[in-house]
């Protein structure tokens, strides 16, 4: 264990265990950077075949550490949070999500970089990103219309209200609600089935499902962080976290 991440390989699946659950997995610089080393390892590693990621302890994730991202900021692209985005984004490889519990802000974005996602009847989904005087990230603003359509796509980040497993089904965010057992260990069993298969087929037919959208993505991820970057010192963001730490509602009547 290393930095709440716990990176295992059983045959040839990684998988990448986010391991805070004393905050329900909030992520950490740290932890971003584990993952990040972990994708770009597995990424030339030909005993790798598949990646899955998952929490521990009943939560995916609740998101960014919210001290410890105003604490050190991202600014620029060096920023291990910009380099996990670039690293989910770009993994050639089958990227298998297994959810449970919270599942807030990066914890729902990141499963529009992952290939199959499953949940647990417990998963809570949550874009909170405007609520929170920030915008969406990894290329959320491009990808979530393209998935769940645009209008719900505008419901979703424009409100920031939780949504359900089902409802998350129901949109085409995940592949399916596991019910009647452990979603990790469903999730690695299909995570093992496909790293039966031949890896060149699977790696390329992977890379021609993402093609059309690979230049738009990384566009939409720098752009979506320069945005971001100026917003988390921003009045409404201020305003945001303010009202967090004093446990009252914000107050944006002020703002135009």
């Amino acid at each position: 264990m290393s930095d709440y991440v716990d990176i295992t390989k059983e045959e040839q699946v990684l998988r990448i265990a986010l391991n805070r659950p004393e905050k329900k997995n909030a992520l950490t610089l740290g932890m971003y950077q584990r993952m990040t080393d972990a994708l770009n390892d597995a990424a030339s590693d030909s005993s790798v075949r598949v990646a899955v990621v998952c929490g521990l302890g009943g939560s995916f994730t609740a998101g960014n550490d919210l001290f410890d991202f105003l604490n050190d900021p991202p600014t620029d692209e060096s920023s291990p949070v910009f380099q996990f985005l670039r690293a989910v984004s770009t993994f050639p490889k089958p990227f298998l999500a297994a959810v449970e519990g919270h599942a807030i802000g990066i914890g729902t974005t990141v499963l529009l970089h992952c290939d199959l996602a499953y949940a647990a009847p417990s998963a809570r989904f949550q874009l909170p990103f405007v609520n929170l005087g920030l915008v969406p990230e990894a290329a959320s603003s491009l990808l979530l219309p393209k998935t769940v359509g645009t209008k719900k796509a505008a419901e979703l980040l424009m409100f920031g209200d939780p949504f359900s497993a089902e409802e998350a089904l129901t949109a085409g965010l995940i592949n399916a609600v596991v019910s009647e057992r452990d979603v990790v260990d469903f999730a690695m069993e299909r995570a093992q089935a496909l790293a039966k298969k031949p890896p060149a087929s699977l790696k390329l037919t992977k890379s021609l499902l993402r093609a059309a959208d690979a230049e738009a993505i990384a566009s939409s991820i720098q752009a979506e962080g320069a945005h971001f970057v100026g917003a988390l010192t921003g009045p409404e963001a201020q305003e945001a976290l303010a009202a967090f730490i004093e446990k009252r509602p914000p107050d944006f009547s002020q703002f135009d």
